[in-house]
């Protein structure tokens, strides 16, 4: 990483850069999200050394969602193995919406990648542990590690999403009737819908994302959370998969792994380098960030942390599409 002052001045620039966006729209299908603040943005640079830059809204709490695919994929992995996880779950992208039925009964009911809903679900069902309460209290703990703090559900939200998940429970029965889903298919759903819930902060987000890019240890504890072999299979699953159908082009364009969630978040890994985390509420049509979007390239273009470059970017022009 380049020198503290220059890190800081690009979080600033970021920030600046991004906050004039406001295309895009706040997430409306589950009540709790709708009613988020369009305005915010927080935005949080933590280095693998430890040392944390933060602006805005870094410390408002937000539920986690999607992001926490990637690190129950990474407790599955620790505990299950490279090759077992892979078998159960592929890693390839579907092409198709984060909640797509279509992409399950293309394939005979396997799940393309643990980062669209229905490979969340088989990932979860995997998390060991003799009852669901027992694999959520393992989920809860493993991801508390992962930011190094003991973190807690959003209640409303939980129930808000319980209340609205029909989906993701008819997706969890077309695996279970496919024979794909360990356990009983609602406890899954129930398990999945409150490790979405997790509230979080930018900050939180951004010291998870350093534990992956540093092998596996938290720079602010110095715990290791999860083998280092299992943050190599972690971000090469995110380089392919973490936005959705757009992965392709957010790897063009930003060259780092990364995961959004649709409470407005996305969390970006720079290897050996730090975890980036950007937070606000307007989502584009693939229900991803806007403004997280464009902080995130500035920093990766300004700091040179693009893993297909070799020195940082001249320029930090925005090549992002407008989604709006």
């Amino acid at each position: 990483m380049p020198g503290s002052e220059r890190v800081e001045e690009a979080v600033s620039a970021a920030v600046s850069h991004a906050l004039p966006h406001t295309e895009g729209a706040v997430a409306d299908y589950i009540p709790t999200l709708a009613e988020a603040d369009p305005g915010v943005l927080g935005v949080a640079l933590a280095e693998v050394g430890g040392e944390v830059h933060e602006r805005g809204d870094s410390r408002l709490e937000f539920s986690i969602q999607s992001i926490s695919k990637a690190f129950v994929y990474a407790l599955v992995c620790q505990e299950l193995g490279h090759r077992a996880v892979h078998d159960r779950v592929g890693v390839n992208n579907t092409g198709l919406p984060f909640n797509s039925v279509m992409a399950l009964e293309l394939n005979d009911g396997h799940p393309m990648n643990p980062m669209v809903n229905a490979g969340a679900l088989v990932t979860t069902s995997l998390v060991p542990g003799a009852t669901p309460a027992r694999q959520w209290d393992r989920i809860r703990r493993c991801l508390g590690a992962f930011c190094g703090r003991e973190l807690e559900v959003y209640e409303e939200t939980y129930r808000a999403e319980s209340r609205t998940n029909g989906r993701n429970r008819a997706i969890a029965q077309l695996l279970a009737s496919y024979g794909r889903l360990d356990g009983d298919a609602e406890a899954v759903v129930d398990v999945y819908t409150r490790q979405c819930s997790l509230a979080v902060t930018t900050r939180d987000l951004a010291v998870m994302g350093a534990t992956l890019a540093d092998g596996g240890v938290n720079p602010v504890t110095g715990q290791q959370v999860v083998p280092a072999s299992v943050c190599r299979d972690t971000l090469a699953v995110l380089a392919s998969t973490g936005l959705y159908e757009r992965s392709g082009e957010w790897l063009f364009e930003i060259g780092l792994p990364g995961k959004s969630g649709v409470s407005g978040g996305i969390l970006t890994v720079s290897p050996g380098k730090a975890g980036i985390a950007a937070f606000s509420p307007r989502l584009d049509a693939a229900g991803n960030s806007v403004r997280a979007q464009r902080v995130t390239a500035h920093l990766s273009r300004s700091l040179g942390l693009d893993v297909f470059a070799s020195t940082a970017a001249t320029t930090t022009e925005d090549h992002t599409h407008d989604q709006s």
